[in-house]
């Protein structure tokens, strides 16, 4: 098989950190490993040359030229011209594929800028701030010349183009709803004036003739089961410590990416233990579940995430009396063993197209530390310690805290005696509303969520009881009366 070379060109004072990370990770992925060889000009061992006749040397030899700019314009030879833009002119004149990437700076060298406004001429660039967002274009574009070239005759799930789609089958609330969040905790540079082909192309999600991708649709579709009829998520709970007959509340949930995960949490949270606080000490109120909230989302996401959309099983949420099991279909990316998820490890999605946007929309905290998070936000609750689990399926395991009567009648009675006002109870609908609304959502929105009419004693109840105690907080100004204003989560 033929090696495809890949020169990384850039400032390298500017990229130390991306050139090396990126470089390492084409060689380790299991895809992009099979067919490229990454280069940059630091591993290039001691040589009977000038370092200016090596790097020219490499951009004419390699195959794809693949460019990092951002602030700085970096060193100039005699004529004034950097080696990042000999680079370029060289990789032109020889008709190489060109890949070519923007850091989101606040403001650029000016010879940085005429270079890239001279790129920006001949070949379409991508934006990125910081190396995530990176790693997945370049990831996206890599493969999708494998594509092109017919080195591969199918992309991977997430990066397919579906045959039948088209930008109509997209519901732009959803597309707004992102960019909001988005922007919000990851300072996402688009605005959703700018347009949803622009939004998508950036995002990876649409090729630049309109066809759209699987992931587009997993994310943004206005009915995504019409395209992938098992990207659903069963949940269910028992009474017991199996599973069996009778089960008392089981659902099936359908919807985006962001809803299945939203309505997923919210059930196990609506069906576990929850106190609320008295403010003896302060104006507000926290809820106390039984499980932490962090760690139930962050291994729903993990499974919405890295299933195999391939196959024809749904992800399982199922909480019995002693724990919750979370599985989807799916397995640890190859090389990657159950012991590692307890530890530090790289960050290896199976669907790195699909993860980035749920990244991007803060629904993942940090990529690569999901299963260690997990781990750490139980056992920081006094429960037992996670488990993981390959089999035909991909299990997480949340343990339930184990029933000690005595110690908890004794916390009881020291809690009676040590605060003056005694907490209340949340009821299921009450929790569901908590949950649902991590996301702005309207009055009419939280209470057909949760099954109940619209109507004013209901929104007292569900809504506006708990602004009161500061468990929900108005955010977009406006009366309370107002059907328009918008709630979330404190």
């Amino acid at each position: 098989m033929a090696e495809i070379r890949v020169f990384i060109s850039s400032v390298q004072a500017e990229f130390v950190d991306e050139r090396q990370r990126l470089c390492n990770y084409i060689r380790q992925d299991a895809l992009l490993g099979r067919f490229f060889i990454p280069f940059i000009f630091e591993e290039l061992p001691a040589i009977n040359t000038s370092a200016q006749e090596a790097y020219l040397a490499e951009a004419g030899q390699c195959d794809i030229y693949l460019g990092l700019y951002g602030e700085h314009y970096g060193y100039e030879d005699e004529e004034g011209i950097s080696p990042t833009e000999r680079e370029y002119d060289v990789a032109t004149q020889q008709h190489k594929h060109r890949l070519i990437y923007l850091k989101n700076v606040a403001a650029r060298h000016p010879k940085e800028e005429r270079f890239i406004h001279k790129v920006e001429q001949d070949v379409v660039r991508k934006s990125f701030s910081g190396y995530e967002e990176l790693r997945t274009a370049v990831y996206t574009s890599l493969v999708r010349y494998l594509e092109e070239k017919e080195y591969l005759r199918l992309l991977p799930f997430d990066a397919t183009f579906h045959r039948t789609a088209t930008l109509s089958d997209i519901d732009p609330a959803k597309v707004e709803l992102f960019v909001s969040l988005a922007h919000d905790r990851r300072n996402f540079p688009i605005p959703f004036s700018a347009g949803i082909p622009k939004i998508l192309t950036h995002l990876n999600l649409m090729a630049e003739d309109g066809r759209l991708t699987n992931s587009a649709l997993l994310l943004f579709a206005k009915d995504p089961q019409k395209f992938f009829l098992t990207s659903e998520v069963k949940c269910a709970q028992f009474y017991g410590t199996k599973v069996e007959k009778p089960i008392p509340f089981y659902q099936v949930f359908r919807g985006s990416i962001f809803e299945l995960v939203d309505q997923a949490v919210g059930f196990v949270m609506g069906h576990i233990d929850a106190r609320v606080g008295d403010r003896s000490k302060s104006t507000s109120v926290n809820v106390d579940y039984e499980f932490p909230v962090k760690a139930v989302t962050e291994a729903i996401v993990n499974a919405v995430a890295h299933r195999d959309y391939t196959s024809n099983a749904s992800v399982q949420v199922m909480l019995f009396r002693d724990r919750l099991e979370i599985l989807n279909p799916g397995t640890l990316p190859y090389g990657m063993t159950i012991p590692q998820l307890s530890q530090l490890h790289s960050s290896v999605p199976t669907n790195p197209v699909l993860a980035h946007p749920i990244y991007l929309a803060g629904y993942i905290e940090r990529m690569g530390t999901g299963t260690t998070d997990i781990i750490e936000q139980c056992e920081a609750m006094g429960l037992p310690t996670p488990t993981f689990m390959q089999d035909s399926f991909f299990q997480v395991t949340l343990y339930r805290k184990q029933q000690d009567n005595k110690r908890d009648q004794k916390v009881l009675e020291e809690s009676k005696a040590a605060k003056p006002a005694a907490p209340f109870e949340l009821n299921t609908r009450q929790r569901l509303v908590c949950v649902y609304c991590r996301l702005p959502r309207t009055s009419r929105q939280i209470l057909n969520h949760i099954g109940v009419s619209y109507h004013s004693t209901n929104i007292k109840k569900y809504i506006n009881d708990l602004v009161d105690v500061k468990l929900l907080r108005v955010v977009n100004g406006g009366s309370r009366n107002s059907k328009d204003v918008m709630y979330v989560k404190c």
